[in-house]
């Protein structure tokens, strides 16, 4: 919304997972004022947070004697990051009363119970209303909107969903076609798009589908609003991705690019081994070689990958070290993130002078893989912008 100069405030956010209240709150905020959080004491701090459901890892909720065992200076920045971001926490424990009025409403729930990876482990259900798994995240949405009319609230105007395509399968689309009719009986019309990031110019083969559902009260904005879709289609867009030489910092005369690539940079084991032989190969020593990376993942330390850079010149490796996978950095910025947004999030990383990191590398290299391509989300929300002003 900053990038296309849209007049906006964000009102509310949901979100249970530290390290992604945190990375939100520096990314967009800027460092924190940690001085109005000096009368805490430990007591006070956990007794704030403990009303929220919280997450260290994504998966399971932090118990009251976890938020305990965690430094003083950790716990004031998450509670400082859920403040000035108004993070409601838990979509679970979330009702329409407790949001504020808004246009848009933004939704993503978790992909582990509908792509093919999540499938290969276990029988998920998909997003199935009685799975009780991840993905059924979805139907809380349901509920919420169900609630505004409950109330009489005004809904919101515009809602956006992203998840990964395998919503569209044939294991999944009967459950995705029921909502796309609750929607449409609480008078959405819904648009869906599957948009792959080469033509938003971001050199990440990373196909993704979003579902835009635009109110309208009545048959003339109906009209309006398909008639604009027709003719504004986000899927005849072919735009030529940037190079890469954008995206991976090669130049390791730069002191911090030479740190990240090194702790990017594993030991040579028969599992690695297999990374470097079957896994796309995006650079030797600083010459690029591919046109694109693969799907940013929530691991690059794994087969497959996003890609590696192998080294064959490079002096300042060590033995029987031939490769690197992607570094935090270049993960963020083939998400579409600007440099100096991870460089903000990268200095204020650190608690208790150089010791302590607030989010590891492991943990930004997932926050970047559950991350949206910022480009993508620029074209579908001026998209919304253009649909306020033709329907009002």
């Amino acid at each position: 919304m900053k990038n296309i100069s849209a007049d906006f405030k964000t009102v509310a956010t949901s979100e249970w997972e530290i390290g992604a209240i945190y990375a939100y709150d520096i990314i967009h905020n800027g460092a924190q004022d940690l001085s109005l959080y000096r009368h805490h004491t430990k007591e006070s701090l956990v007794e704030q947070l403990k009303r929220y459901t919280l997450s260290n890892n994504g998966k399971t909720p932090m118990t009251e004697k976890g938020l305990r065992n965690m430094p003083m200076s950790k716990l004031k920045r998450i509670l400082a990051a859920i403040n000035r971001t108004n993070n409601l926490g838990d979509i679970t424990r979330i009702h329409a009363n407790d949001l504020p009025e808004g246009d848009i409403l933004t939704y993503s729930f978790p992909c582990q119970d509908l792509s093919i990876a999540g499938n290969w482990h276990h029988n998920t259900g998909g997003i199935d209303r009685d799975a009780n798994n991840r993905s059924t995240l979805l139907w809380e949405i349901n509920r919420l909107l169900d609630e505004y009319e409950e109330i009489d609230k005004d809904m919101p105007r515009f809602l956006l969903m992203e998840n990964v395509s395998e919503i569209l399968s044939n294991k999944n689309k009967g459950n995705f076609k029921e909502w796309c009719s609750i929607l449409e009986s609480m008078g959405y019309h819904n648009e869906i798009y599957t948009l792959d990031a080469r033509n938003f110019g971001v050199p990440q083969m990373r196909v993704r589908t979003y579902m835009l559902s635009v109110l309208t009260e009545t048959d003339s904005k109906k009209i309006k609003v398909k008639d604009y879709f027709k003719e504004n289609n986000l899927q005849n867009i072919k735009n030529d991705p940037k190079t890469l030489a954008n995206y991976l910092k090669l130049d390791y005369s730069k002191e911090e690019y030479l740190e990240e690539a090194k702790k990017s940079t594993p030991r040579f084991t028969e599992s690695r081994q297999k990374i470097y032989e079957s896994n796309l190969t995006l650079a030797i020593d600083n010459n690029i070689i591919s046109d694109y990376a693969r799907t940013i993942t929530t691991k690059q330390d794994r087969n497959p990958n996003s890609g590696i850079i192998k080294y064959e010149k490079e002096s300042w490796m060590e033995k029987n070290r031939y490769y690197r996978n992607l570094t935090p950095r270049e993960c963020f910025l083939l998400m579409g993130f600007d440099e100096r947004q991870f460089d903000v999030l990268k200095k204020n990383n650190t608690i208790i002078g150089k010791k302590r990191e607030m989010i590891t590398d492991a943990k930004m290299i997932k926050l970047a893989g559950n991350s949206i391509v910022v480009p993508v989300l620029e074209s579908i929300f001026k998209q919304f912008l253009d649909l306020d002003q033709l329907i009002g």
